[in-house]
């Protein structure tokens, strides 16, 4: 079964889609992985950093982006026979291991979900809003990606910043989240905001199964102009605050090939893959795949002792 990979932070501006795109044709390309990569923000930057505008364009004309599975999941009796086979985009930049389920600029209608659940929630005579969204929340993301998910090694999501439906939803259908930053302090801001809604969240939605979501690491992308007065304690405040282990070691160099690279609709790692922000982002996909790793061996592990137990 895939691994399913949420970038996220609740502030915007910080190389969350930098980070996904680029990790992404690291590990198709490097690693020979099969990696797809989910666009969830209207922003559609993931998309758009994958494919050019007129392609994204035909796509939506042709009802081929993710909005349109998202609204067979609002609207389960709507006749259509889109499936997201039907939608996923394959061999993007000519890499075969790597493809892109693209976002789309109008995902869902929020009045509509929200008539939807409160007919639903009438229906099953439940006065508890909360638990048919939660359920619904809990499935949306999940659902459409189930019938894929044993094709791919990865599949990552590019959330929204902020905290909306899809957000959430991408959340909870992950295994872990990466967390992009910049060492600035509205960044770290942040990284705080985000860690709280996902301890609100693993509440909010343990009554039916918990919630096994891990953070895989922070990820600093640097920017200039603030590295000379805010880095040290940006820093500071950062390591007090997390693990070593949580803390990739590799971080994104300022260069401004990443920045051009989204001018040719391509990562940088494709782009100019001799620059130094190429470089560092093949070498954070080494340590990425490192991490995982020893994630899996741990859980390798478990069976073992409880079986052992079981025999005492």
């Amino acid at each position: 079964m895939g691994c399913v990979i949420a970038t996220v932070n609740m502030k915007g501006g910080v190389g969350k889609t930098t980070l996904t795109v680029n990790l992404a044709t690291c590990l198709a390309k490097n690693h020979g992985k099969r990696v797809l990569v989910v666009d969830l923000d209207t922003q559609i930057s993931a998309t758009l950093s994958l494919m050019a505008p007129q392609d994204f364009a035909k796509a939506r004309k042709a009802r081929r982006t993710l909005s349109h599975l998202i609204d067979k999941a609002v609207r389960p009796n709507l006749e259509s026979k889109t499936t997201i086979q039907d939608v996923i985009r394959p061999y993007i930049c000519t890499i075969k291991q790597l493809d892109l389920l693209p976002g789309d600029i109008d995902l869902y209608d929020e009045y509509l979900v929200s008539e939807m659940l409160h007919e639903q929630a009438v229906k099953e005579g439940k006065p508890n809003f909360s638990e048919v969204w939660n359920r619904f929340e809990t499935q949306l993301i999940k659902g459409i990606l189930e019938p894929v998910i044993n094709n791919y090694d990865f599949i990552i999501l590019d959330c929204a910043p902020g905290y909306n439906l899809l957000t959430r939803s991408g959340i909870v259908a992950s295994d872990f989240y990466l967390l992009p930053a910049r060492p600035e302090p509205l960044s770290v801001v942040g990284i705080q905001l985000l860690e709280r809604r996902i301890a609100r969240l693993k509440e909010s939605h343990n009554s039916d199964s918990p919630l096994n979501l891990r953070l895989l690491g922070i990820v600093f992308i640097l920017s200039g102009g603030l590295l000379g007065r805010y880095y040290s304690q940006v820093m500071k405040r950062v390591t007090e605050d997390f693990t070593a282990a949580q803390l990739f070691k590799n971080r994104i160099p300022m260069d401004v090939n990443v920045a051009k690279a989204v001018d040719s609709f391509m990562p940088v790692v494709l782009n100019t893959p001799n620059s130094s922000g190429a470089k560092a982002f093949t070498r954070l996909t080494a340590e990425f795949l490192q991490k995982i790793a020893s994630y899996q061996n741990v859980q390798e592990q478990q069976p073992t002792k409880m079986n052992l137990a079981s025999l005492d």
